[in-house]
């Protein structure tokens, strides 16, 4: 039997991934995670208890534990989907940011390189190494152009893989996720918050009560959205691959936030109008009447100048060709049927 190391298996890709090999493999599986006083482990539900899982702990910025987690384990498989990577906060802790995102995954490589070499390793890329880009869709080729000290310290990873690799013979891969997301996002991001907010105003307006607005910064970035679902089948391909070759994963289309927003509240049942413009634009209902004496704003969604970056990425568009050549691999969830699933799951589980 094989094992396999998912670091930031409390998190949405690390978890999915293990729900994906406890149902699709016979293989052990080991989530690391960074000791807690109150660790979060709701996305962690349906494997928890699973008899061929275990936690261990372990942090990426110790590089003395990462050392003996893999001493401890010995694993065929190394998928490293630990990271600080909400984009938003990279600016205020960059250097925590290089710290876990580009040094933690030199620690990762060294751990392999000394004590199992013969361990076929992940590292999980985003197209946010290319920030200002160039053209699109963008494709391996594509400069790497980072806007963000978050984008920066991928593209720093992504660099180190490639050293290991050619250098020492590992088997290591740094593919690239344009974004993805799915019930198991955290909430700080902006779909999930999105979502959210929208199951939030929707169980106000069925029980008649005023609500806040969403508050949103740049409506008009465009993003390549998938399901992360749908990636975690594509990163264990590559890992299956006879020899180790990078590859992109993405829908291949892209939509605003905006187009975000609409989707989700028209999945709601919920239907608003845009009106003003810049920094005053507001998503608005007609007025939404309490009683016949009391109405209440009717604003959904309006503008927060604090959500904005300091430097935007306007758009990111995939070409995901050769994966889908390659390792027969494409999207099985659009980008209406993510949204949808998204809503409906906040709508249901929503706690006021």
């Amino acid at each position: 039997m094989k094992t396999v190391l998912i670091t930031g298996v409390t998190g949405q890709d690390g978890a999915n991934m293990a729900e994906y090999l406890l149902e699709n493999t016979d293989h052990q599986l080991v989530g690391m995670m960074r000791r807690s006083s109150n660790p979060n482990l709701s996305n962690c539900d349906k494997f928890k208890n699973n008899k061929r899982f275990k936690f261990e702990y372990g942090d990426l910025s110790d590089p003395h534990s990462i050392n003996q987690i893999v001493k401890k384990v010995q694993p065929d498989y190394f998928i490293n989907f630990a990271a600080n990577s909400y984009v938003g906060c990279s600016w205020q802790m960059p250097e925590q940011m290089f710290n876990v995102n580009a040094i933690g995954v030199l620690r990762c490589l060294e751990a392999i390189k000394n004590i199992k070499p013969s361990c076929r390793f992940y590292s999980a890329g985003s197209s946010e190494e290319w920030g200002n880009v160039d053209y699109s869709p963008q494709d391996l080729k594509h400069p790497l152009k980072p806007r963000s000290p978050y984008g920066a310290s991928k593209a720093s990873a992504r660099h180190i893989v490639k050293v290991y690799r050619e250098s020492y013979n590992i088997f290591a891969i740094h593919s690239i996720l344009f974004n993805h997301e799915g019930t198991k996002r955290g909430e700080e991001f902006v779909t999930r918050k999105i979502t959210k907010n929208v199951a939030r105003i929707h169980h106000a307006i069925n029980n008649k009560e005023p609500f806040k607005p969403l508050e949103l910064g740049n409506l008009d970035s465009r993003r390549d959205w998938s399901d992360s679902e749908d990636f975690v089948k594509g990163v264990w391909k590559m890992l299956n691959l006879e020899k180790p070759k990078d590859y992109i994963l993405s829908s291949d289309e892209t939509h605003s936030i905006r187009e975000f927003v609409e989707k989700a509240f028209t999945e709601a049942g919920i239907e608003g109008v845009w009106h003003g413009k810049g920094t005053k634009e507001e998503y608005s209902l007609p007025n939404y009447i309490m009683d016949e004496s009391d109405i209440k704003s009717s604003v959904l969604v309006k503008i927060n100048e604090k959500f904005y970056r300091p430097a935007e990425v306007e758009l990111l568009l995939g070409d995901s060709s050769s994966a889908r050549k390659e390792l027969e691999w494409e999207p099985q969830i659009s980008f209406d049927k993510l949204v949808s699933k998204m809503v409906k799951f906040d709508i249901d589980n929503y706690k006021n």
